[in-house]
């Protein structure tokens, strides 16, 4: 017989009764042997798959074969015998014995040489704590080498002892030394200690009470109903009830001997409704003065569930403390949001701002250039299964059929109605409808997806408020890099310095030998190319259909009005305005989000009538001079 197999023989009577009042001391003397297979039999035991052969009784861990059950030796981890079941009796520890076989597991889990069995032998105390896992986890926690599953014992640590500590003092430095967290374990952790209950006191509260608050029947805190509920006394009679109760019972114009005319008197009604109860004719309840006697000598106050007061108060400074750290954080996360969609609108703007700054152009088909870059990101995909390949691959294309395609439009109609801009309204409008209705012949009206690469699937998170997703940080990077070569092109090379020419006055461009129209053609197709790439970067978040541009055509002329037409520093000022304008209204009422397009547009009116040449206002031809 083995070590382990003497130590179970001893503990056999306390094993087979299986009672959770008995069952800790065997569980303690298993544990504290020093035995090396102990964790391999506590496991067993807890998973129900230890069993005692009845011809000599001892235990095994057994698993059923084909004929009959194979027992396995705890100290040797060898198959010992195969029995027939009738000479086996299964132990079936209940779950309030499983959860004391677990506790006794932990200490061996935390400290197992195996990192995956300490993490989850972590989880499982995050899952079910209590104050019996402290020792072995700060026991654990000397030993500890690893540096990330140290820290995560620590606060775990701390947690617990918050919780379940007996330690009022203990609690209380560990409620300080994680005062300015922001997890929700924690929080958690905290909110039960401040947690309060209304009783009800005879006289005074005793000092051993742990009073949150006063409080008086008939407020807001605490209701007549509510206060003469905890005074156990007989059910209450409102005022309806008692009018329902003598209406009932009028006899010859009468109530319990008094008049009906006399009942507009509340004594008078209280003194019928008496006269009926002193009859047996109703059951006795309790009247308005009857509640107003009950409360006499009775103070009411909120009480905290937690008894120590110091640890309360330690408590409700964490949680105030933890308040404002939530609000400043909040307040982060809501102006990294309004980045994020202010680098979205400033991509499907700045194409837009390109052509109707330079051009004076309303090109209502500016949406449809976003949607075929989105398209085209799609159909790479198709042809070219890695992600990362095929978003690559995507973009310059995505460029070069939008530039195409805005060449193409500006060659066959746009350059025909210079300065007739309704007609050019009119015209882009049809173009928009007619390219909709071709992708919607060409895709079908079911959206396609456009799947972000693996490493961009995630999401970036400083705490347990702010976080934000990777591809929107793609995004506001692909914003930069976009604004930095256009800002290139238009101060560095012989087409910026041409367009900057040709928009502040195009005549006298004319007369120095540049081409407007060659310019006209070359800068519609670049913000037409932008907005294909515009396409892409949005479809890797929003699914691909051939309404995918309209979402954000409203957006982008407002992002151009109010920034300054034809300025991209005044396209960036005006995404970043509307991005946080959006966010900002949306987080003042977050379930209507028609009601925060509505309002932005409303402010953006009003804008528009004290500066309706936008932030930065543009001189020459896009100005009107």
């Amino acid at each position: 017989m083995g070590p382990l197999q003497g130590v179970l023989q001893e503990q056999s009577e306390l094993i087979l009764e299986s009672s959770r009042r008995t069952i800790q001391p065997a569980i303690d003397a298993i544990a504290n042997s020093g035995i090396e297979d102990v964790p391999f039999l506590l496991e067993t035991w807890q998973s129900r798959d230890m069993w005692v052969r009845l011809s000599d009784g001892l235990f095994f861990k057994a698993e059923k074969v084909d004929d009959g059950y194979a027992l396995t030796d705890f100290d040797s981890g060898e198959v010992v015998a195969t029995v027939p079941k009738d000479d086996l009796d299964q132990i079936k520890p209940n779950s309030g014995i499983q959860g004391l076989i677990g506790t006794a597991l932990v200490s061996f889990q935390l400290n197992d040489p195996d990192p995956a069995k300490r993490r989850e032998a972590l989880d499982s105390l995050e899952r079910s704590a209590n104050e019996d896992l402290l020792e072995p986890l700060r026991a654990s926690i000397e030993t500890e080498d690893d540096p990330a599953i140290r820290a995560r014992k620590e606060r775990l640590e701390k947690l617990i002892t918050i919780a379940y500590g007996s330690d009022p003092d203990a609690r209380i430095a560990a409620i300080e030394a994680m005062g300015g967290d922001l997890g929700v374990d924690l929080r958690a952790a905290l909110n039960p200690l401040v947690a309060t209950r209304i009783r009800a006191f005879e006289g005074e509260v005793p000092d051993s009470v742990n009073v949150a608050e006063i409080l008086r029947p008939g407020t807001e805190e605490l209701s007549r109903e509510d206060a003469y509920a905890l005074t156990d006394g007989e059910p209450l009679l409102t005022s309806a009830d008692l009018r329902n109760v003598l209406q009932e019972h009028i006899v010859d114009g009468e109530v319990g001997g008094v008049p009906v005319a006399e009942l507009s008197d509340p004594l008078k009604r209280i003194e019928a409704f008496e006269a009926l109860e002193a009859a047996g004719t109703v059951p006795p309840a309790a009247t308005e003065q009857d509640v107003d006697d009950a409360f006499d000598g009775i103070t009411f106050a909120a009480v905290y569930s937690e008894p120590n007061a110091d640890v309360t108060a330690a408590a409700n400074r964490a949680l105030a403390r933890i308040e404002t750290n939530v609000g400043l954080n909040q307040a982060l996360d809501l102006g990294l949001d309004s980045l994020s969609l202010a680098s979205i609108y400033f991509l499907a703007a700045i194409g837009l701002a390109i052509t109707f700054g330079v051009m004076g152009v309303i090109n209502m088909a500016h949406g449809e250039f976003i949607m075929m870059g989105a398209y085209t990101g799609y159909v790479v995909q198709q042809i070219v299964p890695n992600h990362t390949t095929s978003i690559l691959l995507a973009i310059p294309l995505a460029f070069a059929v939008t530039f195409a395609a805005g060449v193409a439009m500006e060659r066959l109609v746009i350059r025909y109605l210079y300065n007739r801009p309704l007609e050019t309204l009119l015209a882009t409008f049809g173009i928009s409808i007619a390219l909709q209705q071709l992708a919607k012949n060409i895709f079908g009206t079911q959206a396609r997806p456009l799947t972000s690469p693996d490493w961009l699937g995630g999401a970036i998170v400083l705490n347990d408020v702010v976080s934000i997703s990777t591809v929107r940080v793609a995004i506001f990077v692909l914003a930069l890099i976009f604004l930095g070569v256009f800002l290139f092109i238009m101060k560095r090379t012989r087409l910026g310095l041409e367009t900057r020419a040709v928009t502040q006055n195009p005549g006298m461009a004319g007369a120095m030998g540049i081409n407007p129209g060659r310019v006209n053609m070359l800068t519609f197709g670049l913000g037409s190319g932008i907005a294909g790439i515009a396409g892409v970067a949005i479809g890797l978040y929003a699914q691909v259909t051939s309404e995918i541009g309209q979402a954000y055509i409203v957006q982008s002329f407002m992002t151009v009005v109010v920034g300054g037409v034809g300025n991209i520093w005044g396209t960036l000022l005006g995404a970043g305005m509307i991005g946080a304008l959006h966010k900002g209204i949306e987080w003042f009422n977050p379930s209507n989000t028609l009601a925060a397009q509505t309002y932005m547009i409303i402010f953006i009116i009003i804008f528009i009538q004290f500066r309706p040449r936008g932030i930065i206002a543009l001189k020459g031809r896009a100005a009107g001079d």
